[in-house]
């Protein structure tokens, strides 16, 4: 298992749109899941011990940051041929048993993930409303475990900022997390 940490945020990057099947049944595109304050977009899986000890928190400011008018999204892309876990149903079963209040894809052919440079899980990207990157960081100090409960929500906060001013901070903590499971050629 290879941990990664993505680039820092290059402020002002675009939106990029998909069509991905999500856990639901439903096709979903970028603009289905666009918040009316911006959006956030996040590559995480279901084996991965990084994801794994934030998930629950994830769930939290989610749903809190819904409130806040951002959206958010999860793909995951990772190569299941290795990862049982990471199977469209182990995806259907964790977002039903974690209550995921988001649309949860699967980007079978990677494609969405490369156009992101996503590089790890999980990574996350944060948009304004007109759909310029504003948030390239962590979620919290949590690594392989999930640090102290009080710790800075350095995600939520930041994401918090870009539904107030539609502007990220200008310090950010790169994410930190396992290397997106890239098919084999």
């Amino acid at each position: 298992m290879v941990s990664l940490q993505p680039p820092v945020c290059d402020f002002g990057q675009p939106v990029i749109d998909f069509a991905l099947p999500g856990v639901d049944g439903k096709t979903w595109r970028m603009q289905d899941c666009m918040g009316e304050n911006g959006l956030l977009v996040m590559f995480i899986c279901n084996h991965c011990p990084y994801v794994k000890a934030i998930l629950d928190r994830l769930v939290r400011d989610t749903r809190e940051l819904k409130a806040l008018g951002i959206n958010s999204v999860a793909i995951m892309s990772n190569d299941p041929t290795d990862y049982a876990e990471d199977s469209f149903e182990n995806m259907q079963a964790i977002a039903q048993q974690m209550d995921f209040p988001f649309p949860y894809l699967l980007d079978k052919s990677q494609a969405v993930a490369k156009a992101y440079g996503a590089v790890c899980t999980p990574d996350f990207f944060g948009y304004n409303r007109s759909g310029e990157l504003q948030y390239r960081g962590r979620l919290d100090e949590s690594r392989k475990e999930a640090a102290d409960p009080d710790v800075r929500r350095d995600l939520f906060e930041a994401m918090k900022e870009v539904a107030e001013t539609q502007k990220g901070p200008a310090e950010q903590l790169s994410s930190m997390g396992c290397s997106i499971k890239w098919i084999k050629d």
